[in-house]
C-alpha cells in the first residue's frame, strides 16, 4: 500500500493524517493530534514554533511505530504569517501571529502610499491589518527586515526544518497581498513602492512541487525518509480543493474563521467586490477562490473557553436552540477578534450586560447564519452567479443547528461534508504528484464516492 501523510495545523490543533487510494475509494486514518496555541510573550501574540516542529517530527515517528511509512507528506497551516531567517538560516525572533496588535494603525500609513482601491485592483486582496504586506510593512519600519535573508509562510517554514530547503508556495502567498492577481507573481513593484526588499523571497512553487527528502538530521531522528511536497499549503485552499461544489456553488469551510465563497477562473478586482470584504486567493491549479473571511468558530471556542470548558460543544449547541433571542452581531466586529473575555465583548456589543449564556450563544448562532445569507448575496451580485447549492466543509460541518439556520436564512439548497477537507485537499494535490493522471476532477469525484456528504 502506497502511503502519503497530510500534516494540517490550524490555529487551535494539528493532526496527522495517513490516505491512501483502495480500489478507487480515499481511506484515512489519524496517526497523531497534538495542541496549537497562541502565546503572550513579552507584551506580543506569538506562535511557539519550536513546539510546532518537534510535534510535526512525532507524527512523522507515530508512522514509523505503525509501520505504516508515507511516501509523500504534505503541510498545510493558516495564511499571512511567516518565519524570517537571517544570513545563517537562524530564526528571528519572536514569530509574531496573525492575531497581535502591532499593525493597528499600518492599513492607514499604507493608504497614504497606496490608495486601498488601487492596492486590491492590484492584488485582489482585503486590506486586512494582520496581511503579510502589513506585517510585513511593520518589520521594515521596526528594523526587523533589516537583518533577513528569507521569509518562509509557516507550513514553508516546517517544511524547510524537515528538508532543509527553502522554497515559496503560490496560494500561501496570495493571502498576504504580495501576489499580482492578475499575473499570479509577486508584486516587486508593490514591495519596492513600500521599501520592502524582495531578497527575501524565492520564486513561486505550486501544489504538487517536490520540497525535497528528509534532511540526514530528521531521516535519523524519525528512522525513516519521505519525500516533502507542495500541497495548497494554506490551509483553506487544501478545503476548497476537495470541495466537490461545482462553478455555480458556494463554499463554507467551516473552522476557526469560516471561509465562504466560490471558485473562479479570473479574479473579481471591482470597487464592489472590496466593498463586500471579498478577496481572490489563490487555488490549486491556479484557480481563484474568491471569498469573504468571517469570524467562525473562533467565537464558539472563546465562549468555552470562557466557561472554563464546563460544557461540550454539544451542549452549547442546545443551550442555543432553547433560546429565543435572535439579535444580531457583526461576528468581524474589531472587538471579538482578541477579547479577554469573549462572553462580555457580546454582551457588551448588545449592549445587554445581564444577557444569559444561551442567548448569547444563540445570537451568535443566528449572526453567523445571517452573515453567510449576506455573503452569498454578494457572491451572486458581484459575479453574476445565481447560486444554486452551499456546500459546507471542515469541522464546523458537523454542527447541526448551524447547518439548518444557514439553509433557513439563505434559503439555498445545504450539504454538509467532508469533515477533514484540508486534510483530503492537502492529500489530493500529493496523489496529483505521485500519478498525473489523477487529475483535479478525478480527484472531486473520488471525494464524492468516498466520504458522507449529506444534504440538510
Amino acid at each position: 500500500m502506497q502511503y502519503c501523510l497530510a500534516i494540517d495545523i490550524g490555529a487551535s490543533s494539528g493532526r496527522h493524517i495517513l490516505g491512501w487510494l483502495e480500489n478507487g475509494i480515499l481511506k484515512q486514518q489519524e496517526v497523531y493530534r497534538f495542541e496549537n496555541n497562541i502565546m503572550n510573550k513579552d507584551g506580543s501574540i506569538v506562535w511557539d514554533i519550536e513546539h510546532l516542529v518537534c510535534e510535526v517530527k512525532a507524527g512523522l515517528k507515530a508512522c514509523n511505530d505503525i509501520g505504516k511509512i508515507p511516501v509523500t507528506v504534505a503541510v498545510d497551516t493558516w495564511g499571512v504569517d511567516y518565519v524570517l531567517l537571517d544570513k545563517n538560516q537562524k530564526e528571528i525572533m519572536p514569530v509574531i501571529a496573525y492575531r497581535d496588535g502591532r499593525t493597528n494603525g499600518i492599513i492607514e500609513e499604507i493608504d497614504n502610499i497606496i490608495p486601498r482601491e488601487e492596492l486590491y485592483k492590484r492584488t485582489g486582496i482585503q486590506p486586512i491589518n494582520f496581511n503579510t504586506i502589513y506585517q510585513l510593512y511593520r518589520d521594515k519600519k521596526s528594523g526587523k527586515l533589516d537583518n533577513a535573508q528569507h521569509l518562509l509562510m509557516i507550513p514553508e517554514y516546517l517544511s524547510f526544518k524537515l528538508t532543509g530547503v527553502i522554497k515559496n508556495e503560490y496560494t500561501n502567498a496570495t493571502t498576504g497581498a504580495i501576489i499580482n492577481a492578475e499575473t499570479k507573481k509577486r508584486d516587486d513593484e508593490l514591495l519596492n513602492l513600500l521599501g520592502i526588499k524582495t531578497d527575501i523571497f524565492k520564486e513561486l512553487s505550486v501544489p504538487s512541487d517536490v520540497i525535497g527528502n528528509l534532511s540526514d538530521e530528521v531521516k535519523k531522528e524519525i528512522g525513516f525518509d519521505t519525500t516533502v511536497v507542495f500541497c495548497p499549503s494554506h490551509d483553506t485552499a487544501s478545503a476548497v480543493a476537495a470541495c466537490p461544489v461545482g462553478d455555480n456553488g458556494v463554499y463554507i469551510s467551516s473552522g476557526t474563521w469560516s471561509l465562504i465563497g466560490t471558485e473562479n477562473k479570473e479574479p473579481v478586482l471591482c470597487i464592489e467586490a472590496l466593498n463586500g470584504g471579498f478577496t481572490n486567493e489563490g487555488g490549486i491549479n491556479y484557480r481563484y477562490r474568491f471569498l469573504k473571511n468571517i469570524m467562525g468558530m473562533w467565537l464558539f471556542q472563546n465562549i468555552r473557553r470562557n466557561l472554563d470548558k464546563k460544557y461540550t460543544y454539544d451542549e452549547m449547541m442546545n443551550m442555543a436552540k432553547e433560546s429565543n433571542f435572535k439579535e444580531l452581531i457583526n461576528p468581524n466586529a474589531k472587538e471579538f477578534v482578541a477579547p479577554d473575555n469573549m462572553i462580555e465583548a457580546i454582551r457588551n456589543y448588545l449592549g445587554k450586560p445581564e444577557l444569559p449564556i444561551g442567548d448569547v450563544l444563540s445570537s451568535v448562532y443566528h449572526s453567523l447564519a445571517n452573515s453567510y445569507k449576506e455573503a452569498v448575496q454578494t457572491i451572486e451580485n458581484v459575479s453574476g452567479k445565481q447560486i444554486d447549492l452551499i456546500n459546507i466543509i471542515g469541522g464546523g460541518s458537523k454542527d447541526s443547528y448551524l447547518n439548518e439556520l444557514t439553509k433557513e436564512y439563505t434559503g439555498k439548497r445545504l450539504l454538509a461534508g467532508p469533515t477533514e477537507a484540508t486534510a483530503i485537499g492537502n492529500l489530493i494535490a500529493q496523489f496529483m504528484y505521485l500519478d498525473k493522471d489523477f487529475t483535479l476532477e478525478k480527484a472531486r469525484e473520488t471525494v464524492k464516492k468516498s466520504f458522507s456528504i449529506t444534504e440538510v
